[in-house]
């Protein structure tokens, strides 16, 4: 596979889209993203992350290939790399959704059943 002027392997490909998967806030980015294209300034507002955290993760994610940059004057809009990756996280989401919770133990939210109180009984 050629990536970014080198050739990569797929094992390569998938290590490095899983590295920028890997955080939940270069997460919630792509989230964000994929819903509409954004602003540093704004996405930082609406994530709640400073402007220099959401810079290092929004190069990341460039680095990456899941972002584009798009100069706008004196400002730059950040986007889902093209149709293909928009698509691609949409099917992705699908996936892991139907594997259902529990299927990555050591990543469990919070409120896996080892911390839920326990059921009332009605």
């Amino acid at each position: 596979m050629y990536c970014r002027g080198v050739i990569a392997t797929p094992a390569q490909v998938l290590a490095r889209f899983g590295h920028a998967l890997s955080d939940p806030t270069r997460s919630r980015v792509l989230l964000a993203l994929r819903e509409a294209p954004g602003y540093p300034a704004e996405l930082a507002e609406q994530l709640g992350v400073s402007r220099q955290s959401l810079s290092n993760h929004l190069s990341c994610l460039r680095a990456c290939g899941l972002v584009a940059s798009v100069p706008e004057g004196r400002r730059v809009r950040y986007e889902i790399a093209g149709a293909r990756m928009h698509h691609a996280l949409g099917d992705l989401l699908g996936v892991v959704l139907a594997a259902g919770d529990g299927s990555c133990p050591e990543h469990a939210p919070e409120h896996a059943p080892e911390h839920a109180p326990e059921a009332v009984a009605p």
